[in-house]
């Protein structure tokens, strides 16, 4: 299991197009992920649980990826969320 703490850069944050962008790329892993913020822990392959969390711009939440492309999945995941 890995965990890594990323501050949201993307201007909009996780809300609409580019939640579901991201909910997109997360199954297309076969890890287990998931997002932490404010002590709320949701399945990142779900867009009801990422658009429950409302993140916003400039937000620190936690991405836990565990399975056999965890290290991939994280990376490819921050990458994203840092455009």
């Amino acid at each position: 299991m890995i965990e890594q703490s990323v501050k949201i850069e993307l201007e909009t944050g996780l809300q609409a197009r580019p939640a579901a962008q991201f909910v997109q790329q997360a199954n297309r892993f076969s890890s287990d992920i998931f997002i932490e913020k404010d002590q709320k822990r949701v399945n990142a392959k779900s867009i009801m649980g990422l658009m429950s969390l409302a993140v916003a711009y400039d937000e620190e939440i936690l991405l836990i990826a565990d399975g056999t492309d965890e290290e991939k999945a994280i990376a490819e995941l921050t990458a994203f969320v840092k455009e």
